[in-house]
């Protein structure tokens, strides 16, 4: 007979080391079509780190993210970047990117304020146009401002800069400091059907709200958070090295090491929470690896909630739900051994 359960998970991750240097730099040339080169060292790994990036450029220069070219990933031509791990590279990097890209505003805002006879700071950047604020009938197109600082003032548009979390070392004797600069929140719930004659648990939905700062590119977070989810269930039900008496592993390849696929995924319900970090890119912090770590703790207490019985180890097999079912209500089931 299937029982049904649910079970809710909440958690903290920390984003923006700083007991160490974690630094990102960054490099914005706006060119004299009015598009821009960003460059940044970077890995895309599949995250759609350099998507964002290329938003968090474009929202920064008034033009659209189709009209930045990024560059990542060479060492012989991008700037330095810790890594993309952590789940930092949204905060980090992110930073580092605006401001460098505020640093080229700041010489075409110096340049076109003569042209416009305003003052540098009584102007703005939308759609493609340098603006004075307030009134956008005065204003010229980007490229031309950035033509006229290239080849008559001699001032490239070209903006650098780094930016590092506030380094504060832990104190060697009580371990106390600040380790981290911000950190993201997340509540997921599981509802499963848990087969009490077989041990078989079917995970039906899971609802996930997910707090990561606002988000650059809510799509991208969906979809990470989706993701998260599918590693979080593999890590829950299925995914296990097994090692024979001698040490060596028996379900080397991916015959018999089960992961989740499409067909195994339950119905998700994802909730981007408005909020807003101010230390990170237009109230930015992260998504990445967080995305995951609710999504077991919420299925183990689904099955508890289901048939009584508590699961410490992972993953949540059908042999070791079984086995606590038959050790009875409230009992643990600790690691069952290979054979």
């Amino acid at each position: 007979m299937k029982r049904r359960g649910r079970g809710i998970a909440c958690m903290w991750y920390p984003i923006g080391f700083t007991v160490a240097a974690n630094p990102s730099a960054a490099t914005v040339k706006v060119n004299e079509d009015g598009t821009a080169t960003l460059l940044t060292g970077t890995v895309e790994t599949g995250q759609g780190a350099l998507t964002v990036l290329g938003q968090i450029a474009a929202e920064a220069l008034g033009i659209s993210t189709e009209d930045v070219h990024v560059v990542s990933g060479d060492t012989d031509t991008t700037p330095m970047d810790t890594g993309a791990i952590a789940s930092r590279t949204t905060y980090v990097t992110g930073n580092a990117v605006r401001l460098a890209a505020e640093e080229a505003c700041k010489i075409l805002f110096d340049v076109a304020g003569p042209m416009l006879g305003v003052r540098p700071d009584q102007l703005e950047m939308r759609d493609r146009k340098i603006q004075v604020k307030n009134f956008p009938q005065r204003s010229l197109p980007l490229g031309e401002v950035a033509y006229h600082a290239q080849a008559v003032k001699g001032r490239p548009a070209i903006g650098s800069a780094t930016w590092n979390p506030p380094t504060v070392p832990m104190d060697p004797e009580t371990g106390q400091g600040k380790p981290f600069n911000t950190y993201v929140y997340a509540t997921q719930i599981a509802e499963v059907d848990v087969d009490d004659e077989t041990g078989e648990v079917e995970v039906i939905r899971i609802a996930a709200a997910h707090d990561c700062g606002t988000a650059i590119n809510p799509m991208l977070v969906e979809g990470q958070i989706e993701g998260g989810i599918a590693m979080g269930i593999g890590l829950a039900l299925q995914e296990e090295i097994l090692f024979d008496s001698q040490g060596r592993q028996i379900n080397p390849n991916l015959t018999n090491y089960i992961m989740p696929t499409s067909l195994d995924m339950p119905a998700i319900e994802v909730d981007i929470v408005d909020s807003y970090d101010p230390t990170g890119p237009f109230g930015a912090k992260g998504v990445g690896e967080p995305t995951s770590v609710p999504t077991a703790a919420a299925i183990l207490n689904a099955i508890h909630d289901a048939v009584g019985v508590r699961i410490t180890s992972l993953p949540a097999t059908a042999e070791k739900v079984l086995a606590a079912i038959k050790a009875g209500p409230g009992r643990e089931m600790k690691q069952l051994t290979a054979a």
